[in-house]
């Protein structure tokens, strides 16, 4: 019990009453042993590892910074956590790489508990285990604004098997892994209650498992990293990238990177039904809905009708992730979305400013 004038005896104190040192070292604690390539890792300067033999480097950073990327009603220290690898291993995927390690770096606001930074790293370290990615070192740094979370992924790709934006060609064939709209509705199911009672924190997940899936799809994306390292690795793919800013988003800029327009096809886009509904019944349509909504983090990629035989096979090794042909890139520079024998120019995606 506290004597008075003195703060409260507390099991999770904040990261300020902790210091700087100890929650380092807590961390380093958490982190699995380091692989063999990996000469120096967390408590140096700067983390040394020893490149894959014959293969380029990929290297992307990502920042999620609360209020603008993430709310702590919706989304729980875990979940962001896991996101903030989750965009940045989505980036390499859609390079055609495979991500090999990370760094970390925590802007911490004073009110940040040793429990939240706990909750972050089960997250992340979570994805890590699944992709093979290991946390090499990083930074912590005191925050007078918002929570930031900022991850930087270094990768590996064979040369000649890269993925850009800007390898397609007229007639190429656009495919998408997965289902589009899913975090969109996610987001807007929780928007929609973001003045309720919260439940451990946030805002309680839904009870119809299709609308929670959406959540979920939200909070915590799920990387296409086997499907982009395949596409490179067999190069069935000319051009890739990922949806993080909407399909919209992807691809005009695919199609601009390479020099060619695309017509999308309404009736093959695989939407959620959850997210397809949810859109309908607040009257919103559906289709341009989940076009231009972002955080859903598949992949959208070209294929030249030569390769075919190449994506049969990675459909083949996709384990269960669905690949779904939505289009195709023409000549000229015009995007288009084909719907009831109209072509209609595509919804803006996600813009940051």
């Amino acid at each position: 019990m506290s004597s008075p004038g003195n703060p409260p005896v507390t099991n999770n104190p904040r990261v300020s009453d902790l210091g700087e040192r100890a929650l380092i070292e807590r961390i380093r604690r958490r982190v699995p042993a380091a692989p063999r390539e990996l000469l120096v890792g967390i408590g140096d300067d700067a983390a040394v590892a020893v490149p894959d033999r014959g293969a380029l480097q990929v290297l992307t950073t990502d920042a999620l910074v609360e209020g603008i990327h993430f709310d702590r009603r919706f989304s729980t220290p875990s979940d962001i956590g896991f996101k903030a690898l989750a965009v940045n291993v989505s980036d390499v995927a859609s390079m055609g790489g495979a991500p090999r390690f990370a760094l970390l770096s925590l802007m911490l606001p004073a009110g940040i508990t040793q429990e939240d930074v706990d909750g972050l790293l089960d997250g992340l370290l979570e994805l890590a285990g699944e992709t093979r990615v290991h946390l090499a070192g990083g930074n912590i740094t005191r925050s007078p604004g918002p929570l930031v979370v900022d991850v930087t992924v270094v990768g590996s790709v064979k040369p000649r098997k890269i993925l850009t934006r800007s390898g397609a060609r007229p007639g190429d064939v656009l495919y998408v892994t997965g289902m589009l709209g899913a975090a969109a509705a996610g987001l807007g199911w929780l928007q929609a209650r973001a003045d309720t009672p919260l439940r451990d924190s946030v805002i309680a997940r839904p009870s119809d498992p299709a609308m929670a899936d959406c959540v979920a799809r939200y909070c915590r994306p799920g990387p296409r990293a086997r499907i982009g390292a395949l596409l490179g690795r067999t190069r069935a793919a000319s051009a890739c990238m990922d949806l993080s800013d909407g399909l919209a988003d992807a691809v005009t800029q695919l199609a601009a990177a390479s020099g060619t327009g695309a017509t999308i096809d309404a009736a093959l886009l695989p939407l959620h039904p959850a997210a397809r509904d949810w859109f309908a019944a607040a009257g919103d349509d559906a289709v341009s809905a989940c076009v231009a909504g972002g955080d859903d983090y598949e992949l959208l990629f070209a294929v030249p009708r030569r390769t075919r035989s190449r994506l049969r096979g990675v459909i083949q090794e996709s384990r269960g992730v669905s690949i779904t042909r939505i289009g195709e890139l023409t000549p000229g520079g015009s995007v288009a979305l084909a719907r009831a024998g109209r072509l209609e120019t595509l919804p803006p995606g996600f813009v940051h400013f």
